[in-house]
């Protein structure tokens, strides 16, 4: 018994020794980025004369995702996005010019590589057979298409002698075919982007990038080029690089509004060429951007601005939208700067449009999106909002037919963030960076293939569990990120605690000899958060961790046109959503009493449906009963906090913004005092529609008489705008104080000179207001429609302080007033 004993406590010994051993050789630190002393050589990275990048994209496949991303993808292979060419006309394959090995056909422009890279990253993502091998006639089909000088794709994007080439849709499809090099190790892929770069560069500067909607996204074609020279050292890579920044929009100057997918897609592209120039000023352009847009149209809630299609001065209160592809290019663009900088605030930013904006695009099953989303909306309804948001059109209705450019190029939002959970770093480890449920198998030192299992449901929570399997015990760091929001992050090492203070927007790089087994926990604290945007009338958002969290508003779903197999969707409200919050005793007191609920994870596995929700909140609230729509179907902009409300306190249910098609998530405070403040009820507006810029209202009556209905140089009022096209509209002017009216001369804009839209309306009528009614003037002499004169109409006269002129355009056209005088006793 004695010699048992002996053994077994000279094992205990063992153990216990070497597993000191292992933890004195262990060193933890907090760093700001990844180490780039030193360059990786496990996987192609930043080549000399190229700065090291602090992050590694991990080839397509090294990233298994589970849990509710898995879930994303796999609705989205179910939804519009792996179904397109039954849906979308342009994906239609037969005649396809991107299916021609002559380039010949129809749809040549973006759509097809649109959809085709984020497909293409989908299949592989999933390992979806059925995917894959849809992929595979695109891809043979490319590589097929190259002419001798070495240009690819449809003939029609390449130019002709009148005008330069279009490289847009071609930049979509070489980040398709390096996602498809990456997971099948397909050399011809590489050889083709030589050959194809080599013509790049046989074009001259002035027709190089020259025109159209590709000037601002050559960054685009910049990555593809640094990918292509870090696989083969080909140095005329750098100088079409060189060629790229010198072309096209700069991107060095400050950004004061633009269209949102050329930000989206092009501001990043300085940062890129820093990698090669190594100036800082470079760097600090791309970050200049960043914050130029977000500090003038992101005073909002989601991660994303107020971007509709353009983004506008004086245009932006929460109830402006983003178009769905322009958050996706976003998500690409941060992602490409994390990897550049290896700075946290990257991976927050990203993270941050992902888990509240992007969901909210689509509904819950995938099956139809959205043009435009807002941090504020009521309804998604076929309405067109037009000039409220810059777009006119059914820019809110889900609908997997309409909405072009997001229709094909949403879908490469979800793969391209699951390819970008963990990242390798140049001191052969690895960084999560941005957590959720996932196996990444990938070499570290010495080559040895380690493989960690995330188990998570981040961002619901703030644990994390990491699980490491590898064949011997191998010496490495591991980086965890800690978000910018997080305070007092613990990171625990096979239920070890580590001594470490780990602050907001850092990592946490242990660096130790890993064995198999060997486990992590992080603990990311997520106490609830109220965020004021000072910018914004004071509005305040809740959060908790990464999500943000907008009202719960019951939602009615009605057919809105569409196929049985795919339908189209209005969104409707069924509950009040004009609501304030009660921040009582403060912002921190108040986000201490509010209430956080935590439920089973949905059976479903889709998180972001508003019925299915993991986490809620409640939180006290007042509704504002001045606080409506406006005329136009948006929710009228905030006003300043705080505000009154004599309306009962109420307990209100608070979701994750991304699982709210419709939301309130930019809250007025209530309060009252002094400093609060009346809601005033939204103006009466002053026409039906107005796009304002060189249209204005003011033109009805700024005495300027034209020479002829169609005289440009005189300042007219128009209510132009195709999708107004045929309607009834109308346009009021205030008298100041009641008056008697007797009379009224209009002088009609009208284009017929020159073919185009404005046009003498069908018909027209004259209103007066009469309390809060308005009522037609009685006994009219007649509605003059003559051009290149005063149409002189009397009636019988009214007491009255508004008038208003209402017109039926004709079919297929607009109407438009050059001078509107409105005749009075004593005039």
């Amino acid at each position: 018994m004695n010699g048992t004993r002996k053994v077994y406590t000279l094992l205990l010994t063992m153990v216990y020794v070497t597993g000191m051993a292992f933890a004195t050789d262990e060193k933890v630190s907090v760093v700001d980025r990844p180490d780039t002393s030193r360059r990786s050589g496990l996987y192609p990275s930043n080549r000399d004369p190229l700065l090291p990048s602090s992050l590694i994209q991990l080839p397509t496949g090294a990233i298994a995702p589970r849990g509710w991303l898995r879930k994303q993808l796999e609705l989205e292979a179910e939804g519009f996005t792996g179904h397109l060419p039954e849906i979308s006309r342009f994906c239609r394959k037969e005649g396809n010019a991107w299916l021609s090995p002559q380039g010949i056909g129809h749809s040549s422009w973006e759509e097809v590589p649109y959809w085709f890279r984020g497909f293409c990253a989908l299949g592989h993502v999933l390992a979806d057979k059925r995917i894959i091998a849809e992929c595979k006639p695109f891809i043979e089909a490319l590589l097929a298409s190259q002419r001798a000088d070495g240009y690819f794709g449809p003939r029609k994007n390449a130019g002709d002698e009148k005008r330069g080439p279009d490289l847009m849709p071609n930049m979509s499809m070489l980040a398709a075919l390096q996602c498809y090099h990456e997971a099948t190790g397909d050399k011809r892929v590489l050889e083709l982007m030589g050959r194809y770069f080599r013509w790049e560069l046989t074009v001259p500067d002035r027709r190089f990038f020259a025109g159209g909607w590709q000037v601002p996204r050559g960054g685009h074609n910049m990555a593809s080029a640094y990918w292509l020279y870090n696989r083969t050292g080909e140095r005329a890579l750098l100088e079409l690089a060189a060629k790229l920044q010198r072309t096209g929009a700069s991107w060095m100057n400050k950004v004061t509004g633009c269209h949102n997918v050329d930000f989206s897609q092009g501001f990043r592209k300085p940062a890129q060429f820093y990698q090669q120039s190594h100036d800082l000023k470079h760097l600090r352009a791309s970050e200049a951007n960043w914050e130029s847009i977000f500090g003038l149209y992101g005073q909002v809630p989601g991660g994303m601005f107020g971007g509709d299609e353009f983004a506008r001065p004086g245009y932006t209160d929460p109830r402006q939208g983003i178009e769905a592809c322009g958050v996706a290019e976003m998500i690409q663009s941060e992602l490409a700067l994390l990897r550049i900088t290896g700075e946290a605030k990257w991976a927050d930013r990203c993270e941050n449009a992902a888990v509240n904006t992007l969901p909210a695009t689509m509904t819950a099953d995938l099956k139809a999106l959205r043009y435009l989303t807002s941090p504020n909306q009521v309804n998604s309804d076929k309405r067109s909002k037009q000039p409220g948001l810059a777009n006119g059109g059914r820019m809110q209705v889900m609908d997997p037919h309409d909405h072009r450019c997001c229709q094909h190029n949403l879908g490469m939002a979800w793969p391209c963030y699951a390819r970008n959970l963990w990242q390798a770093t140049n001191d052969h480890g690895l960084a999560a960076v941005l957590y959720a449920a996932s196996d990444v198998r990938a070499r570290v030192a010495g080559g040895t293939e380690v493989t960690f299992r995330e188990r998570t449901t981040y961002p619901f929570d703030g644990t994390v569990d990491l699980a490491v399997s590898l064949p011997s015990p191998t010496r490495f760091p591991l980086y965890l990120r800690v978000p910018t929001w997080c305070e007092g992050a613990a990171v625990s090492v096979s239920n070890r605690r580590l001594d470490v203070t780990a602050r907001p927007g850092t990592y946490v790089r242990i660096e130790r000899t890993w064995s198999d087994g060997d486990t992590v926990h992080l603990v990311l604290p997520t106490p609830v958060r109220i965020r004021r945007w000072e910018k914004n009338h004071n509005a305040a958002s809740v959060n908790v961790g990464a999500v943000t969290f907008s009202l719960k508003i019951g939602e009615k779903y009605v057919r809105a046109g569409g196929t049985d197999a795919w339908p189209a969707w209005e969104i409707l409200p069924t509950t009040p959503w004009n609501y304030g919050l009660v921040l009582n005793g403060g912002d921190e007191k108040a986000a201490r009493a509010m209430e956080v609920v935590r439920k089973p994870w949905p059976k479903s596995g889709q998180p972001f449906a508003a019925g299915d929700a993991p986490v809620e909140i409640r939180a006290k609230a007042r509704r504002i009963p001045t606080w409506t729509e406006d005329h136009l179907g948006l929710v009228a902009p905030l006003q300043p906090s705080p505000v009154k409300s004599a309306e009962p306190v109420e307990t209100v249910t608070l979701i994750p913004m991304g699982a709210a098609r419709l939301r309130i998530s930019a809250f007025p405070a209530i309060g009252d005092g002094s400093g609060a403040r009346v809601w005033a009820p939204p103006p009466e507006p002053m026409a039906s529609y107005h796009r304002g810029g060189p249209d204005p209202i003011s033109a009805i009556n700024d005495g300027k008489v034209p020479t002829s209905s169609y005289d440009r140089k005189t300042p007219r009022f128009t209510w132009w705008g195709r999708s107004q096209f045929g309607k009834k509209q109308w346009v009021r002017q205030d008298l100041g104080a009641v008056k008697t009216v007797t009379a009224c001369e209009v002088y009609w804009f009208d284009e017929t000179p020159v073919d185009a839209d404005c046009r003498v309306p069908e018909s027209w009528r004259l209103l007066y207001r009469d309390g809060k009614e308005w009522k037609e003037v009685r006994n009219a002499s007649g509605y003059g429609l003559e051009v290149d004169k005063f149409n002189v109409v009397t009636f019988d006269a009214v007491k009255t302080d508004s008038m208003r002129l209402e017109a039926q355009c004709r079919k297929r056209r607009s109407a438009g007033v050059y001078e509107w005088r409105i005749r009075t006793k004593g005039r």
